[in-house]
């Protein structure tokens, strides 16, 4: 099984560049099309969060159009630039018929056969940090208890300090709950996490989490503790996920056409 996993996307309308500076729409086409020219295809998509810059009906509504290309499964979390309601109520239907099952949080679980996919809702309306309150943890600690399979959790905040100080101040309050879930619960194969705009890595609660690139603009990697909150226009990408052989396998994308591939050998030379 081929997971893609595409993550902070804030797609704006009427030709809007986010901060000013970047097509997140363009930039969105493009990995689209890349993903649609990947040979094997993946069997599905996930897009961990702040799908849109501003949480209006119209950028959802764009986003669908630029999402259409992808005509496989789409599994969509809320991130803290997204408005639950209006991500709802914009995208009702077949395609997305699951985020009508979830209550007050858009979280659910989705059975892909030799794997299990939870999505967790991390969003503090109108606030920039997340949250895992006793409730969304609840919802949790009852679908791992419900099925061992190896299972995949896709969230907008990581749980853990990256060291990018500006970053880490709108981290996740609820973090050391989660991780002694998770010491439980040892199906858990990784946590998929965006919200970051880099490819980061780190042990937590007895599994690995990690953080997935933009395929827009990326947060400049600045480990001093008083480093300025800044983005930069390094290349976009996204990640692939392998199931393969009992093990999640991960790769991080770059879009674009880059020269190559070359041989390393040419006949016995």
């Amino acid at each position: 099984m081929l997971m893609a996993q595409i993550s902070d996307t804030h797609i704006a309308t009427g030709g809007q560049r986010a901060y000013g500076i970047v097509d997140t729409a363009g930039l969105l086409r493009a990995c689209v099309a890349d993903v649609v020219r990947l040979d094997p295809r993946p069997d599905l998509v996930v897009l961990t969060g702040d799908l849109v810059d501003h949480g209006r009906p119209e950028e959802y509504a764009l986003l669908q159009e630029l999402l259409a290309p992808l005509t496989l499964p789409l599994y969509l979390v809320a991130g803290n630039h997204d408005e639950r309601e209006a991500l709802r109520s914009t995208l009702a239907g077949p395609r997305f018929d699951y985020l009508g099952q979830t209550g007050e949080f858009l979280q659910y679980a989705v059975d892909l056969g030799p794997l299990r996919l939870l999505v967790l809702d991390t969003v503090v309306p109108q606030e920039g940090r997340g949250q895992l309150c006793r409730q969304r943890l609840a919802w949790l600690e009852q679908r791992l208890a419900e099925d061992d399979r190896p299972t995949v959790i896709a969230m907008h905040h990581p749980p853990f300090a990256t060291g990018i100080a500006h970053m880490d101040a709108l981290g996740l309050e609820g973090a050391d709950a989660l991780a002694q879930l998770l010491r439980q619960h040892p199906q858990v194969e990784r946590l998929l996490c965006g919200h970051l705009h880099r490819s980061i890595q780190c042990r937590f609660g007895g599994t690995l989490a990690s953080t997935c690139p933009s395929p827009a603009h990326q947060v400049a990697l600045d480990l001093r503790a008083d480093g300025p909150d800044c983005f930069v226009l390094e290349p976009p990408g996204y990640q692939l996920h392998l199931w393969h052989a009992g093990r999640l396998v991960s790769h991080t994308c770059v879009v674009g056409a880059y020269a190559g591939p070359y041989r390393f050998r040419e006949g016995m030379r």
